[in-house]
């Protein structure tokens, strides 16, 4: 082989490695947030679990009926 064809292989190889980081640097940065977002909603998933066998809502009997009854 000659050495030009060497030298652009290598940069061929180079340019592939780039994009190879590029593109894992790209998920790992995508993988923290998908995580962030899984974790506040697991938060407010118990929240609502916690939340849910207390009264937040009254029985109907005790509901007021809108104005427009």
């Amino acid at each position: 082989m000659e050495e030009q064809e060497i030298r652009s292989r290598l940069i061929e190889i180079e340019m592939a490695l780039d994009n190879q980081q590029r593109a894992i640097d790209d998920l790992s940065e995508m993988l923290i947030k998908q995580g962030k977002v899984i974790e506040h909603l697991q938060k407010q998933n118990e929240w609502l679990k916690n939340n849910i066998g207390q009264d937040v809502v009254k029985p109907m009997e005790e509901e007021t009926p809108p104005p427009h009854y």
